[in-house]
């Protein structure tokens, strides 16, 4: 028994002092946007699959933070918004333009249940082509995610939990 104890206690401590030495190391998000010439704050508008919105994004060091609320065109026009967060992974010019890996959250679809639109939660990852410069952003996205199982008030399921892919394009203009 004292063996045991001896060994956890030095398996624990090696596992502390890895994920210590993981704080130093290059596991970090790079910050790629540091010092760039870009409005830190913007506002617009775009479409993400029957989304139509409105949308403020986030400059920041390590890439772009979005939010995104508006209507879906089909049915009663149900509300829906989403979250997400944009990292630059290849730049391909001038401007910080490239492509950036990002996952997003919110709502996807809105689909009948039961006599009545709902709108349907769910998230997942983009692969995104970003123009970024001092005055504009503009995002052309398409993304792979998965929402919540919608079923009606008997059981049946109207909408399984399946991957579906999510196009995207928005054009803000810098504060």
């Amino acid at each position: 028994m004292k063996i045991m104890n001896k060994a956890y206690s030095l398996l624990a401590l090696a596992f502390i002092a890895n994920a210590a030495a993981a704080q130093d190391s290059g596991f970090l998000p790079e910050a790629n946007l540091a010092g760039a010439d870009v409005a830190t704050w913007n506002v617009g508008a775009g479409f993400t699959q029957k989304l139509i919105h409105l949308n403020g994004e986030w400059v920041n060091p390590y890439g772009i933070a979005y939010a995104k609320a508006g209507i879906f065109l089909n049915g009663d026009k149900d509300y829906g918004a989403q979250v997400g967060f944009r990292h630059p992974i290849h730049f391909t010019g001038k401007d910080k333009n490239g492509y950036y890996l990002g996952v997003y959250a919110g709502h996807l679809e809105s689909k009948e249940v039961d006599g009545e639109y709902e709108s349907r939660l769910g998230g997942g990852v983009d692969l995104s082509y970003v123009m970024l410069s001092k005055e504009r952003i503009s995002t052309f996205s398409v993304g792979i995610g998965a929402g919540e199982e919608l079923a009606d008030r008997t059981g049946r399921v109207i909408e399984e939990t399946e991957p579906k892919i999510q196009f995207s394009y928005t054009l803000s203009i810098g504060l």
